[in-house]
């Protein structure tokens, strides 16, 4: 009888390591908060927002890396990942204690609306009393991974914020005038 070593066993990847490969892939992709579109923009005196107007709000002018779906593979500690990850949902923090969750929203133009106050059809809030608000729109992703044989989901959530000012409007009525 003849003994014969076995052949070493090739490394093998735990589930810990390739979840670990996994979070490093994932955030070497770049994926960022949207840009704020809200309307009125509120951003200045001249530009302020009004009690009782319709805000619209939405995710301005978004990269891949921003909203929607992207698919890539990356390597990261000598394990390589396949990355399939998909945004659907914003909450904006409205700054006041409200929030309005909704999807990519839809920008307000002058020629969609003609310039009226009308709700915007699938983002929008309503403030009730003037103020600075900082207004945070934080965007849920959900980044799922393969990797040595193993899978998972890893949630992600983005933000970016922007102050809001809100005035009031008030009109005088002055008899015989």
């Amino acid at each position: 009888m003849r003994w014969l070593p076995s052949a070493p066993e090739a490394d093998v990847v735990t589930r810990a390591e390739a979840e670990a490969a996994a979070r490093q892939a994932a955030a070497s992709i770049g994926i960022e908060a949207i840009d704020l579109g809200i309307h009125p923009r509120g951003d200045t005196a001249a530009r302020m927002s009004v009690v009782g107007w319709n805000t619209w709000l939405w995710a301005e002018s978004p990269s891949s890396t921003q909203w929607g779906t992207m698919s890539t593979s990356a390597t990261a500690a000598g394990i390589t990942v396949s990355l399939n990850a998909s945004s659907s949902q914003v909450t904006w923090s409205m700054g006041d204690g409200a929030t309005v969750s909704c999807g990519q929203g839809t920008r307000w133009t002058m020629a969609g609306t003609g310039g009226r106050n009308v709700p915007s059809p699938d983002c929008g809030y309503v403030y009730d009393s003037e103020g600075r608000y900082t207004v945070t729109a934080s965007t849920d992703w959900s980044i799922d991974w393969s990797a040595a044989g193993y899978s998972g989901t890893i949630p992600l959530e983005v933000r970016r914020s922007a102050e809001v000012i809100v005035g009031e409007m008030q009109s005088v009525n002055l008899a015989g005038a």
